[in-house]
C-alpha cells in the first residue's frame, strides 16, 4: 500500500516541494504498488525530510520507503536530511543563470543542450548518491510530483540523462553534475515537465527495510512547434436538491471535467451557473477555486455548489472556462473561453402536490355542484309532471 506524507517548509519566498511514499508488504506475500503522491509549496533552502516505513516483514521480504523532493532553488538549495547525513541540491551557474528557481528550456526536435546541477554534502561522511531523471503528473491534491523510478518516463525522465549514474561526495564538499537534454527528432510540440534526481539508498537492519531518499529540482522543457492550447469540460452532470417548502429555493449541484486537449500547461478561470427555461432565474455559483497546472492530456475533477435555486422544472447548467497559458517570463495569457452545457430537471414536488390537490378539489367541486344542479333539475322536472298529471285527472273527473 502507497500512503503520501505532504511537508512544507518556507523560507524566504522560495519553494520546495516534498512527498514521501511508503510501500508495505505483508509478511511472505507481496503487493502490486498503487502510487499516491502528493507535494506542496516551501522553500529553496527547504529541507526534504524522508520518514522511515514501519512494516513487519519476514527476513526474506522486504518494504520500500522513498521520500522525493521536487526543488525550486533561488534562494538556497533544497536539503535531505535524515540523522548525521544532509545533503542540497541546487542549479548550477552557468550561461542559463546563476540564481534559477528550477530548469526552464525550449528546445527543437531534434536538439540538444547540456546543463547541470550541484550537490553538496554536508553530514560527516561520504555520501554516495544515485542520479537519474523522471516524468512529472499532476496529483489529486492539485499539486506536482514525480513518477517513481519503477514507472516508465516517456519525456523528461528519458530526454534527460546525467553525465554519471551516480556520485561520491566527500564530507562538507559538493560536486556538480552535468547532464544532457537530448529532444527526439520526432517529439511532438508542447509543453513537458519532470525533474532531475538524487537518491539515496539505506538498509535499517534493526526495522528489516531498505530507505530510498530522494531530492531533485523541477525540469520544464517546451518543445519549439505549432503551440495548441486548449481546454475541453466533460462528464457536465446537474442535480438538484429542493426543500419542502413549496415556494422556498433550493440547491444545484453541478459536477463536471477539466479536460487539457491541447500541448501546452494551462490554468483557468471558472464560472458556473443554472437557469430556469429561456435563461431565466439565472443563479450563479459564486467564486470558484482555479484548478491546478494541468500538463497536456491531464484531467481535474470539480464539483461546483449553486445556492439559492428556485425550481423551474427544466434546469440548464453553464459551465464557462477561461485557459490562463503561462509563458517563460512569467506572463500569463487569457484565452478564448470555451463553454459547455447540460439539463436536468428542479421539480417543486410539493408545489406540484398541492397544485394536484388544489386541482382535484377544484374538479371535485365542480362535479358536486354539477351533480346538485341536475338533481335538483330531475326534481323540479319530476314536481312539474306530476302537476300536469293532477291537472288532467281533475279535468277528466269533472267532465264526467
Amino acid at each position: 500500500m502507497y500512503a503520501s506524507v505532504l511537508r512544507r517548509k518556507s523560507a524566504r519566498s522560495r519553494k520546495t516541494w516534498e512527498a514521501v511514499l511508503r510501500r508495505e508488504a505483508a509478511p511472505g506475500r507481496g503487493s502490486a504498488p498503487r502510487p499516491h503522491r502528493e507535494s506542496a509549496p516551501g522553500s529553496r533552502r527547504g529541507t526534504a525530510v524522508a520518514g522511515l516505513a514501519r512494516t513487519a516483514l519476514r527476513t526474506t521480504a522486504l518494504a520500500l520507503l522513498t521520500a522525493v523532493a521536487i526543488a525550486g532553488v533561488s534562494a538556497g538549495p533544497a536539503a535531505a536530511a535524515d540523522g548525521d547525513v544532509t545533503w542540497t541540491v541546487r542549479t548550477a551557474a552557468n550561461s542559463y543563470g546563476d540564481d534559477r528557481s528550477s530548469y526552464s528550456y525550449t528546445v527543437n526536435p531534434g536538439g540538444q543542450l547540456k546543463d547541470a546541477m550541484v550537490v553538496a554534502n554536508h553530514s560527516k561522511s561520504p555520501l554516495e548518491l544515485a542520479v537519474y531523471a523522471a516524468d512529472g503528473y499532476t496529483t489529486d491534491t492539485g499539486q506536482l510530483d514525480l513518477l517513481t523510478q519503477d514507472k516508465k518516463s516517456v519525456g523528461i525522465g528519458a530526454w534527460v540523462h546525467a553525465g554519471r549514474g551516480s556520485v561520491v561526495i566527500a564530507p562538507g564538499k559538493s560536486a556538480e553534475i552535468p547532464f544532457t537534454v537530448g529532444v527526439p527528432g520526432n517529439a511532438p510540440p508542447g509543453d513537458y515537465v519532470g525533474g532531475i534526481l538524487t537518491s539515496l539508498k539505506q538498509a535499517d537492519d534493526a526495522e528489516g527495510i531498505n530507505v530510498d531518499r530522494r531530492l531533485g529540482i523541477k525540469v520544464k522543457l517546451r518543445v519549439s512547434g505549432a503551440l495548441k492550447p486548449n481546454l475541453a469540460v466533460e462528464d457536465l452532470h446537474v442535480e438538484y436538491d429542493g426543500s419542502a417548502n413549496p415556494f422556498a429555493k433550493g440547491d444545484a449541484t453541478v459536477t463536471y471535467t477539466i479536460h487539457n486537449t491541447g500541448n501546452a500547461i494551462l490554468s483557468a478561470r471558472q464560472s458556473v451557473s443554472v437557469s430556469g427555461p429561456f435563461g431565466w432565474l439565472r443563479t450563479d455559483a459564486g467564486t470558484i477555486a482555479p484548478p491546478p497546472e494541468l500538463l497536456p492530456g491531464e484531467s481535474w475533477k470539480v464539483k461546483a455548489p449553486v445556492h439559492g435555486v428556485r425550481p423551474a422544472v427544466s434546469l440548464a447548467a453553464t459551465v464557462t472556462l477561461t485557459p490562463l497559458l503561462t509563458d517563460a517570463s512569467g506572463t500569463t495569457t487569457a484565452l478564448k473561453p470555451v463553454e459547455s452545457t447540460t439539463h436536468g430537471w428542479a421539480v417543486p414536488w410539493t408545489l406540484l402536490a398541492l397544485v394536484i390537490v388544489l386541482i382535484a378539489a377544484a374538479v371535485g367541486t365542480f362535479l358536486l355542484i354539477r351533480r346538485n344542479r341536475a338533481r335538483r333539475k330531475e326534481q323540479e322536472e319530476a314536481r312539474v309532471q306530476q302537476a300536469v298529471e293532477r291537472a288532467l285527472r281533475d279535468k277528466e273527473s269533472q267532465q264526467s
